[in-house]
């Protein structure tokens, strides 16, 4: 009998304030440990927490994102999560429990079965810990105050993914909304955006299983590796007759395993109440329409438009919306090429600009070739100045920096042959000189035609319109 893997996500946004949830203490990454942590961030008695406006006004951009008003709780109430480790200077963690800031929302992803809707629990508001070092510091521990106090929006799913690709397709779609309507800047690397992954796996129609989870997973492909291993290491345990106990894993990449660090704690082990230095959270209906008049058009309602304007198939509108970089590279290449480009644009954009920019690793925002470029090249193929074959000759020199594509076009003589006389002459020509070809395309051999026309595109020494002298040929032939 099959297993049916069960997957829920947790994943900490750090959310692009330039100073602390409840501090005037900067959030700027790579500071020299402990310069960033002032007296609210490390406790010292008698200091207050002050609400940071910016934090709560990016998490109602996100509950507008994924469900729209009605998510978003107009009163909401910071608890104290109650937990003893080095880097939690208060003993407590400030975060939300009963009554978060985000109640529900979806987020759509993309699966090889087609579109699927992630159901999310709630977002809340929370401070980051501070961070433990271990290296260099012979044989002992660091503690960095620098995190503490940094803010988070804690998005939790429902346990509805169903193996890893679905899960790191929803990291991915969730990644890219939040850098969409900017309220994180997705650096994995830098941890602005880990993801928890809570696994269980279960005979088809049983109920849950024992749920453990995967902490910290700063890469795409560490949180899918993550999940393959212990996916298998859970079935394997059942299989042998163990059971599953809950708990918190790590995931070691250079060993590609799980590890466990310690029994996972409940609700009720965290003791939380409400925090007495901090007033609920109350938000009006104007602040929310206010924000909501503020938001970028959203990746899904862009798609829709992108195949209604413009006809694009879907795989094309889900690709051109996969980042808010790659959307405006697009549009700004349609509005100085015309929508009759709109097509041409999105093949060229996500086949050869994407090839090249793989090759070379950098982001289309850091591309060599701007939009006014690429729809300068579209022009010159719409108005047959230059063939397909020749386009990609102009691109490949565009990007060494040789110029936009006129001037490309007339320095390396590339214009094509359009004139419809001068191509009738080039083809006679090549009718007279291939008598034996043409008696086999007219016994019905198709490849004679093919080799006619490449005699025509060599006698013009590749300048040509293919088009045009596909069709002068096939006349000529006929008659």
């Amino acid at each position: 009998m099959d297993w049916e893997v069960v997957i829920g996500i947790e994943t900490h946004a750090q959310l692009s304030t330039v100073s602390k949830i409840f501090s005037g203490a900067a959030t700027q990454f790579g500071a020299a440990p402990n310069v960033q942590a002032c007296a609210v961030d490390i406790a010292l008695p008698g200091v207050l927490p002050v609400l940071n406006r910016g934090a709560v006004e990016r998490a109602i951009r996100f509950g507008l994102a994924v469900g729209g008003p009605e998510v978003i709780s107009r009163r909401s109430v910071f608890a104290r999560k109650n937990y003893f480790y080095p880097d939690l200077p208060k003993g407590y963690q400030i975060s939300q429990y009963e009554l978060p800031i985000v109640t529900g929302g979806i987020v759509k992803i993309q699966t090889e079965g087609g579109e699927k809707t992630v159901r999310l629990t709630r977002a809340h508001l929370e401070e980051d810990a501070g961070k433990s070092l271990h290296e260099d510091f012979h044989g002992m521990s660091g503690i960095d105050l620098n995190r503490a106090g940094t803010p988070l929006l804690e998005i939790v799913t429902e346990p509805d993914m169903r193996g890893a690709e679905e899960a790191v397709a929803y990291a991915k779609a969730l990644h890219a909304l939040v850098r969409w309507i900017g309220i994180c800047d997705g650096n994995m690397q830098e941890g602005s955006f880990r993801c928890d992954a809570n696994v269980s796996v279960r005979r088809p129609g049983a109920p849950l299983g024992t749920r453990r989870e995967i902490k910290n997973l700063n890469s795409f492909r560490f949180l899918q590796q993550a999940i393959e291993y212990e996916v298998r290491w859970q079935i394997e345990t059942l299989q042998d007759g163990g059971s599953i106990q809950q708990a918190t894993v790590l995931f070691d990449p250079d060993k590609g395993e799980t590890r466990m660090m310690r029994t996972k704690e409940d609700a009720h082990d965290y003791r939380y109440f409400p925090d007495p230095d901090l007033l609920p959270l109350v938000i009006s209906d104007a602040t929310i329409e206010q924000i909501r008049s503020e938001l970028p058009e959203l990746p899904q309602a862009k798609r829709e438009r992108y195949q209604r304007e413009f006809g694009l198939p879907s795989a094309y509108a889900v690709s051109l919306t996969q980042s808010i970089e790659v959307a405006s590279y697009f549009e700004a290449t349609v509005a100085a090429a015309g929508s009759d480009n709109a097509k041409p644009a999105a093949n060229w954009i996500l086949g050869e600009l994407a090839g090249a920019l793989n090759s070379t690793g950098i982001d289309i925002g850091a591309s060599p070739m701007s939009s006014k470029q690429l729809a300068g090249l579209l022009l010159r193929m719409r108005d047959n100045t230059i063939s397909g074959k020749m386009a990609k000759d102009v691109f490949d020199a565009m990007w060494a920096g040789e110029g936009d594509a006129d001037s490309i076009i007339e320095r390396r003589g590339l214009r094509q042959i359009s004139d419809a006389g001068e191509l009738e002459k080039i083809v006679d020509g090549v009718l007279a000189a291939n008598q034996k070809s043409v008696e086999e395309y007219r016994a019905g051999k198709e490849k004679a035609f093919n080799a006619l026309v490449g005699q025509a595109m060599k006698a013009t020494k590749g300048k040509g319109n293919p088009a045009q002298i596909n069709e002068i040929l096939k006349k000529k032939l006929a008659g």
